[in-house]
């Protein structure tokens, strides 16, 4: 079991203040988090040693027993383990919870990394569990938690518009006993079913702390149908228009009125393709999508007489031009 230096982990210096501790903890998480560098083998691993790291030096009185365990650190391995001493200088005090007690953390959905499941196994190296979680392949007992890493899950429920635009909402948490609010930055382009993690452990003090998992359900919308970045849409076309050709005015998710083009002889059905008129990009909020207006003939339900007149003649004239079947 090797020891482990948690301060060069974090890239900070024994004398570092806590505040120091905390700023590049949140600096390296990230820099290396998961989500940020998905299917990297390499950041995740970086990710669990600086959480490892935080775990102790985040913590004021479990920093203090890290320091004094110092280089010393195997005479106060715990009792049992293999090639361990049975000194404990510390007076029956092990560093760490040392005994089997200690915290739990959850790595589930926030790193997509290893789960803390029912047989209480951990992401963390031999070193952390032997001084802070129990001496490995001994039963862990269920101490007190000092920490808690965890998950708040909830759904938030944003309109077309506000997806397109992104939003701010004021979320509330329940850390503890007490019930905070957080405002949160939704970014422009986010789609339905998008889930945003926001790390909540370092500024709420409490008995736990850990990430935000934000659901975003889109309300559907009563003139789009959203596929990606695209908009679909319906627009209503004038026989007349569709026949003669023109321009009908269709609107985009911004409620900017456009001009679409129609040319003569355009289809019921036919689709129209508006370039750069559809949602944003999360990553690049100016790589739009593509706005497509499905063309709906709009046919007249009631004829004056002069509109009457013309049709007949129309269809006199369509006749006229139909070549007569053989006898």
């Amino acid at each position: 079991m090797k020891f482990k230096d948690y301060y060069d982990t974090l890239g900070v210096s024994k004398n570092t203040t806590d505040k120091e501790i905390k700023q590049a903890y949140r600096r390296l998480a990230r820099k290396h988090h998961p989500d940020v560098n998905p299917g990297n083998a390499k950041a995740e691993s970086h990710f669990k040693n600086i959480t490892e790291a935080y775990e102790v030096l985040g913590n004021p009185e479990t920093r203090r027993k890290y320091n004094e365990l110092g280089a010393n650190w195997k005479m106060y391995e715990q009792p049992g383990s293999p090639g361990t001493s049975h000194q404990d200088p510390f007076g029956g005090r092990m560093p760490f919870g040392g005994g089997g007690g200690g915290w739990t953390i959850d790595f589930g959905d926030a790193t997509r990394g290893p789960n803390l499941g029912a047989d209480g196994g951990s992401p963390f190296s031999d070193f952390f569990n032997a001084f802070f979680g129990g001496a490995p392949g001994q039963p862990r007992s269920r101490g007190p938690r000092r920490r808690e890493t965890k998950v708040v899950d909830q759904t938030i429920d944003l309109s077309l518009e506000e997806a397109f635009l992104g939003v701010e909402r004021r979320i509330s948490i329940l850390s503890g006993n007490k019930t905070r609010m957080v405002s949160v930055r939704i970014p422009p382009g986010v789609s339905d079913r998008s889930r945003i993690r926001i790390p909540y452990g370092p500024e709420v003090r409490s008995t736990a702390s850990g990430e935000m998992l934000l659901r975003v359900r889109i309300i559907p919308h009563p003139k789009f149908r959203r596929k990606g970045r695209d908009l679909h849409t319906s627009v209503t076309v004038p026989l007349t228009t569709a026949i003669l050709g023109g321009a009908v005015p269709v609107q985009n998710v911004e409620g900017i009125t456009l001009n679409l083009k129609i040319p003569p002889g355009t289809q019921p059905g036919q689709v129209f393709r508006l370039k750069g008129q559809g949602m944003s990009g999360v990553r690049k909020p100016e790589d739009r999508g593509a706005l497509y207006a499905t063309v709906e003939l709009l046919l007249p339900t009631q004829l004056n007489d002069k509109e009457r007149a013309h049709y007949e003649a129309l269809a006199k004239l369509a006749g006229s031009n139909t070549p007569e079947e053989p006898s």
